[in-house]
């Protein structure tokens, strides 16, 4: 739009405010797969779903301009645009990517990409030397999640960026956790942001959903040709879904921010835990490039307990978060990397990563902060009862 409106308005206010053949104030869900054509010689826009739908093109249209991007791409799970965006590289390509990335993220790499010969090396991209160390010359990808899942660690997008484009290498950035609300990749070099719309975006734990946005309309027309061969498409009742979940991201974001910074300063200071992870304490080693590259912290953070024990306990005890895979809804999620986010990835490499067996994930949802609070004070004084209890028993 040409009106040059804040961020929480364009959530609401944008090419899709209305239909304009009826003036309905949400997108219609076109559920045709295929569409007719006038004239042998010269089809119309839409010709077949997998291609383009009015629905589907609605969504990627929203985010494209959220992300400040050229061209949106909605695919059918956060994978999906994954392992789509992973298909511009070709057999001998090389990809740098975050050490602690998402399991499902860490499987393509390792189990599939691998089998097309392209490579991989994982680093520890907080670190620029170790990440200059990886570089070879048939590196492609640099392949960045910030904050990192689970451990919440900070790369700084824009120096990725820059040595990205020093060996003609490409920056994806994951940016599933703080969305365009809180943290735009693309203004800070990354050439494609990819999204598990399931999460934060649409909000509300009744959608598996992707997307992705790219700067370069040249690369946009790569991705375009890959979407529609590889068809990975977002269905349309999704598609819609996701729309209605993005109307009410800013009001959520800052709901879930503010209480996850009440409740990450609460597990800080209580005994019973070992190690809180999350940016937004000044003494995490990411800080400062947290607070220069996006607005906040956001919603998730992760926290250790002594031991595994004491982490089973606590889980047993929790009674308001939904103990779950997934993250970013309006309910509390408490996840168990090891068995949930990175189940697929083996314990020797979880535990060199420091995922440990006693870590615990927490997306904060729209509950009051106070009563999840009390919740976890009640859980942790099981933990602390058990654990005495075992010791005297010998």
């Amino acid at each position: 739009m040409s009106i040059n409106y804040t961020f929480q308005t364009k959530l609401l206010h944008n090419n899709h405010k209305f239909d304009p053949e009826t003036g309905a104030v949400s997108v219609p869900i076109q559920h045709a797969s295929t569409f007719h054509q006038k004239d042998i010689d010269a089809f119309g826009k839409y010709d077949y779903s997998r291609s383009l739908n009015p629905t589907r093109e609605a969504l990627e249209e929203v985010i494209a301009d959220l992300e400040e991007g050229v061209r949106g791409f909605a695919f059918s799970s956060g994978m999906a645009a994954i392992s789509t965006a992973f298909l511009l590289l070709s057999q001998g390509d090389h990809v740098v990517i975050t050490e602690d990335v998402y399991g499902g993220t860490y499987r393509m790499t390792t189990e599939v990409l691998s089998r097309f010969g392209i490579e991989h090396t994982f680093v520890d991209m907080t670190n620029l030397e170790e990440v200059k160390a990886a570089i070879r010359p048939n590196t492609k990808v640099f392949y960045v999640e910030t904050p990192s899942n689970p451990l919440l660690k900070v790369t700084d997008i824009q120096a990725i960026s820059k040595l990205a484009k020093q060996h003609g290498a490409l920056t994806f950035v994951d940016n599933t956790f703080l969305t365009p609300a809180l943290q735009k990749p693309l203004a800070l070099g990354a050439d494609i942001v990819l999204h598990s719309a399931t999460k934060f975006l649409s909000g509300h734990s009744d959608v598996v959903a992707g997307l992705a946005v790219v700067k370069d309309p040249e690369l946009g027309a790569r991705l375009s040709f890959l979407q529609n061969s590889f068809g990975a498409v977002l269905g349309v009742q999704d598609a819609w879904l996701v729309l209605r979940g993005i109307k009410t991201l800013q009001v959520r974001l800052d709901q879930s921010v503010k209480s996850a910074e009440k409740i990450a300063r609460f597990l800080h200071e209580h005994p019973e835990v070992k190690k809180v992870h999350y940016p937004g304490f000044a003494e995490h080693p990411g800080y400062g490039i947290q607070k220069k590259q996006a607005v906040n912290a956001g919603a998730v953070l992760s926290f250790e307990l002594e031991d595994e024990q004491s982490m089973r306990v606590f889980v047993e005890n929790a009674k308001i978060p939904v103990f779950a895979v997934s993250l970013g809804a309006v309910e509390s999620i408490l996840s168990y990397p090891a068995k949930m986010s990175h189940a697929a990835m083996p314990a020797s490499e979880r535990e060199q990563r420091g995922i440990t067996d006693s870590l615990l994930r927490l997306s904060v949802g729209l509950e009051s902060a106070d009563d999840i609070i009390e919740d976890f004070k009640a859980a942790l004084s099981a933990a602390e009862q058990s654990k005495q209890s075992i010791l005297q028993r010998g």
